[in-house]
């Protein structure tokens, strides 16, 4: 999958405000009432990423989830990274 030109990836930023860019990657943290609430959202996400074969970076942080994604093998941003950020972000 070719990577994503710099106005290309901020056009894809539009509709998904709650991710940011950070290098070669976009992320997202995000905040729950506490650490089942977190588990049960990443089991969520382990399953979309697994339907996608594309998985994101995840750190969990007892309430708080970090989301990374980046298309490694391409060397940057693909649209397998924005259609993953929109898929998660129908989750919450």
């Amino acid at each position: 999958m070719p990577l994503l030109t710099a106005s290309e990836v901020a056009e894809k930023l539009v509709p998904l405000p709650e991710w940011r860019l950070a290098g070669d990657e976009i992320e997202r943290t995000l905040t729950f009432p506490d650490f089942p609430a977190a588990i049960s959202f990443v089991h969520r996400v382990a399953k979309a990423a697994e339907r996608a074969g594309h998985h994101p970076d995840i750190d969990i942080r007892w309430n708080k989830v970090r989301l990374a994604l980046s298309s490694h093998d391409a060397g940057g941003l693909t649209e397998l990274d924005f259609g993953l950020a929109a898929e998660i972000d129908g989750l919450l």
